[in-house]
């Protein structure tokens, strides 16, 4: 292990839907002439680089004092998505590995990380199995394989999140599961209105989950009976994967691959207000895509969404209009602290910006390609997250990073084999979950 682990962070590459272009060598059949002179550039690297604000040159960044959080129960956290500053000691080593089951391949994904709740870690495989391990010395517990007989068991994603004792499991089948999270037995299943690849919220005594056409079902936590549902606009092509919803009291936000943003009422699902963050008008087709994959977040007062297309946002939480947006897009969740949001751009930039204005205090550009030189295997990033005073991003090159979240100076790296999805904190351990199905604890 190279370097300090005064600081991991960036993370794996961010999966894209597959787009098939077909296209002739000339048009309507002419014959091409000579190429005109001068040098050609284009079109798609034509994005606006982000610079920080000269006017917050002598704005001093102060976060909250780290704190301890004993568990990691759901995707993105808590419910509401907003984990703020967390403790992690200053030097990290791996204190274990464990296999979770079927890794990425050709034909079917990791999309959901890990959650960590009383003393045990919880994974879902690339195949629909999973798995509880113990959070200390990574033993397995127990293993459960989800994918019904008459399934076709290529399918794959979904998601985990643990609450009162329950492990609720959104599977690729329509299907909802309850499990005991201490012996893995079945409580009960229901269906969704489709397939889901996005990680279940849970809150209220109520299960939130996004399909993949656009529905958001809302379930009894105690029998999995449909409370009610939401349907947005339904996208005919969209980013692998999806999003969780995030909860705050009574409010639920549902993010959308059309760009859509809901406020929904957690009890009746009546619709409080939306918002639509589809991004100014690009030339290639994946950034065209307004869909919102990165986890929104509710924090006091505010909700923080942004779009691939190029929208991020921070909008008041009880009466919906933005209090400001910024030409940023990405696909990570942005992570709110203090007076601050950080967020990964698709431009392989990370950055600060004020949390009450949206101003940009700081921006840090990180690697975009194996080989820059020939601009060959781009690099995907993900995270960041905030704990022991550095900002953790892991990337699709092997590479842990870690940056000062007050400056955007790059503190240190790690090499860990394979690329990975978010980085994860909880009880003074960082968990890692790397392409190849192995979690990797540090701490």
């Amino acid at each position: 292990m190279s370097g300090a682990m005064g600081g991991l962070r960036r993370f794996s590459p961010v999966l894209f839907a597959a787009l098939i272009l077909a296209g002739c060598d000339t048009f309507l059949g002419g014959s091409e002439g000579p190429p005109l002179p001068g040098e050609r550039i284009s079109v798609l690297n034509l994005d606006q680089t982000l610079v920080a604000d000269p006017t917050l040159a002598d704005l001093r960044v102060r976060l909250p004092q780290p704190r301890m959080n004993q568990d990691w129960p759901q995707a993105g956290g808590y419910p509401s998505h907003a984990m703020h500053h967390l403790a992690l000691p200053d030097n990290l080593e791996i204190a274990w590995t464990a296999d979770i089951g079927t890794s990425r391949s050709s034909d079917r994904l990791l999309l959901s990380g890990p959650v960590v709740a009383d003393g045990r870690i919880y994974t879902i495989d690339a195949s629909t199995t999973v798995t509880a391990f113990n959070a200390q010395d990574g033993e397995q517990i127990w293993r459960v394989d989800l994918t019904p007989e008459e399934e076709d068991d290529g399918l794959f994603g979904g998601g985990i999140a643990v609450d009162d004792g329950r492990l609720y499991v959104t599977t690729p089948f329509a299907l909802v599961f309850a499990l005991d999270a201490e012996t893995g037995d079945e409580i009960w299943q229901a269906e969704l209105p489709g397939p889901s690849r996005a990680a279940p919220a849970v809150a209220g005594g109520r299960v939130f989950a996004v399909t993949i056409d656009n529905q958001l079902a809302a379930l009894d936590a105690d029998d999995g009976s449909r409370l009610w549902s939401h349907a947005g606009i339904s996208e005919a092509a969209g980013l692998l994967g999806g999003t969780t919803p995030a909860v705050a009291g009574d409010t639920v936000i549902a993010a959308y691959s059309s760009g859509e943003l809901y406020a929904l009422r957690a009890e009746t699902g009546n619709v409080q207000w939306t918002e639509n963050l589809a991004g100014i008008q690009r030339t290639d087709t994946i950034s065209s895509l307004a869909h919102i994959r990165g986890r929104p977040v509710i924090d006091r007062d505010l909700v923080f969404a942004v779009s691939n297309s190029g929208t991020l946002a921070a909008i008041d939480l009880r009466r919906g209009g933005r209090a400001w947006d910024v030409e940023i897009g990405g696909t990570q969740q942005p992570y709110v602290a203090g007076d601050f949001v950080y967020v990964l751009s698709n431009n392989a930039e990370l950055v600060a910006l004020t949390r009450r204005e949206g101003r940009v205090r700081w921006v840090q550009s990180l690697p975009q390609f194996v080989d820059p030189e020939e601009r060959d295997e781009p690099i995907y990033w993900s995270g960041p997250l905030l704990a022991g005073d550095r900002l953790i991003v892991t990337g699709s090159n092997s590479e842990a990073l870690s940056i000062s979240p007050y400056t955007g100076e790059i503190l240190g790296q790690i090499d860990i084999p394979g690329s990975h999805l978010p980085a994860i904190a909880a009880g003074g351990s960082l968990y890692l979950l790397a392409d190849n199905a192995t979690l990797i604890a540090l701490r």
